[in-house]
């Protein structure tokens, strides 16, 4: 366990994994944070790519905008679903159950930066949620593959179905889920990325993937979906994954940069409410300085971008 002092907090940071995953205690979101606790809880996002918060059941929407605001900028909702109209984007199993591996909206040329997950209502057994750390994937992988795969780019756009891993429904989808499903796509974007990016805090190289993930261009696709689920295995291995269970009151805030992660729906038919407020993130750039291309739509109503100092 790692104490973080700050004048007027103790933020304690116990790992829950060796390679990725923290519980801070002593911060309780909400709005006028001391901004050295908030650097320092930064630095342990960064360290751990994916940290927990218990017990903050006082937390309301608003709360969770004003806590996310102190991060950075707030984008919307989602580049194609409404969510509240302003900030809050609704994870409800009765719309979608994302139960695949991804990072968050890939789709677009600025891949948010920080996402803020807090549970509403949980089921009474599993909707479990895995995170993976793609900066720890890259580094094992063997130099030879670091170097092939930093020369390639990936195409990604919402043209995925999150439903596609998942059992068909007897009877076919009920209204929600398909009116969801229009909504997703009523937008078509699409975007080539370098398949490895460097964190811009950090430094460090990332694998860039994930199943909004369509080709790579310049391979077959056979050729593309043996070195995708080759590069997916490698970074979703169990002993590079954090899981965790929700509790009441649970606040799980992850690097979108450095990981994946993957819903679990084993719940059966239980509700699952989780709210998730997206910090912006800027146009990824890859180890050789390319940056990523936008090739179909506009994703600057969804957020803005940082400036880059001269």
């Amino acid at each position: 366990m790692t104490r973080l002092h700050s004048e007027s907090t103790t933020l304690e940071v116990t790992k829950v994994g060796g390679n990725i995953g923290a519980v801070v205690s002593g911060l309780r979101i909400g709005a006028g944070l001391d901004p050295a606790a908030v650097a320092e809880f930064r630095a342990a996002l960064l360290a751990h790519r994916v940290v927990f918060l218990r017990d903050q059941g006082h937390a309301t929407d608003e709360d969770q905008y004003e806590f996310a605001a102190q991060l950075g900028e707030v984008t919307s909702p989602h580049p194609t679903v409404r969510g509240d109209g302003k900030a809050i984007l609704p994870i409800d199993s009765e719309r979608s159950k994302a139960n695949s591996w991804h990072t968050d909206v890939t789709f677009v040329d600025r891949v948010p930066a920080i996402s803020i997950l807090r549970a509403i209502t949980l089921p009474p057994y599993g909707g479990t949620t895995i995170w993976a750390n793609t900066v720890a994937a890259y580094q094992n992988l063997h130099p030879a593959f670091q170097t092939l795969v930093s020369q390639l780019r990936a195409r990604h756009s919402d043209a995925f179905d999150y439903a596609l891993e998942r059992p068909a429904k007897v009877g076919g989808l009920d209204v929600k889920e398909e009116g969801y499903r229009k909504e997703f796509r009523n937008t078509t974007y699409l975007t080539e990325h370098p398949l490895v990016r460097v964190h811009p805090e950090t430094g460090e190289p990332s694998l860039l993937l994930g199943h909004f993930v369509q080709s790579i261009p310049g391979l077959s696709t056979p050729d593309y979906q043996d070195l995708y689920n080759l590069l997916q295995r490698h970074i979703t291995k169990p002993e590079n994954t954090v899981r965790w269970t929700w509790r009441p009151g649970d606040i799980a805030i992850w690097d979108n940069r450095a990981t994946q992660h993957y819903a679990v729906a084993d719940y059966d038919d239980h509700p699952r409410l989780l709210h998730r407020i997206t910090i912006a993130g800027d146009i990824p750039v890859g180890v050789n300085g390319d940056t990523s291309t936008v090739i179909q739509g506009d994703a600057t109503a969804f957020s803005s971008l940082p400036s880059r100092a001269a």
